[in-house]
């Protein structure tokens, strides 16, 4: 079963943008556990920037696009670098694959990424995809991981996608101003009305339950099922995948 796993920054580091090691150190290990059960997983990571804050010791993120391209490059160092520690200690490998929305627009780069993402799973290679910050501008960006995600996901033929960051899954309301708010367990079709429960912006990085939303539908509309999970610990994976009761699940529709 081909998977696609995305950690928001949240689950990767501290509000202070350094890295959150046993959370990394969990996902590492679980994603290894996976691999070695016969999933073939793809990784969509965020956190460059973040890490890029913390190594530079900057205490707010970024405005000017110079500014969060320089911190982009070195926090996509320190993240790859960690994985690679981190996945050695299990006997994987992973590889670095960055894009932008060019990449995915033309039709010779989507070939390339696809043959390139199919050639790593056959040599048992775990790809990290991210979005390259260090080139993106305003006509190049794909925005957020969440929409990557999906678009990845959507592009080499995966079975499911599964959104991980601070949020529960899809609530009825905000569970942080109402009380009745009532957890989701599973949507069967993404209507307006279940477009209209979405909310802003998360608390860290770029993505909120509006981007986890066009997520699920890209991914939705092209056969893949969506699961947005809590992602404070790693282990959830087994239970998304065992099907259990766990966050959000977006049925995918059936292809003809």
């Amino acid at each position: 079963m081909r998977i696609v796993v995305k950690v928001g920054t949240s689950t990767l580091a501290y509000a202070t943008g350094h890295l959150n090691i046993r959370h990394m150190e969990n996902l590492v290990k679980v994603l290894s556990d996976l691999k070695n059960a016969g999933y073939e997983v793809i990784l969509v990571s965020s956190g460059a920037v973040g890490m890029g804050m913390g190594k530079l010791s900057l205490k707010a993120r970024p405005e000017a696009l110079a500014l969060k391209q320089a911190v982009a490059a070195v926090g996509q160092c320190e993240l790859m670098h960690t994985y690679d520690r981190l996945f050695t200690e299990y006997n994987h490998t992973v590889a670095q694959l960055l894009l932008t929305a060019e990449d995915i627009r033309d039709d010779v780069r989507r070939e390339n990424f696809i043959n390139t993402v199919a050639q790593l799973l056959e040599l048992g290679a775990l790809p990290i995809v991210n979005e390259n910050d260090t080139v993106a501008t305003s006509e190049l960006t794909i925005g957020d991981n969440d929409t990557l995600a999906a678009i990845v996901a959507v592009s080499i033929g995966a079975k499911m996608l599964i959104l991980l960051s601070d949020i529960d899954g899809l609530y009825t309301g905000d569970p942080r101003t109402s009380a009745d708010a009532r957890l989701i367990p599973r949507v069967r079709e993404i209507t307006p009305e279940i477009e209209a429960l979405a909310g802003g912006a998360g608390t860290s990085g770029t993505g909120g339950m509006v981007t986890k939303l066009r997520a699920a539908k890209i991914a939705g509309e092209n056969g893949c099922e969506t699961v947005i999970a809590n992602g404070r610990d790693p282990a959830v994976l087994y239970e998304i995948l065992d099907g259990g009761d766990v966050g959000t699940r977006f049925s995918g529709k059936e292809k003809l």
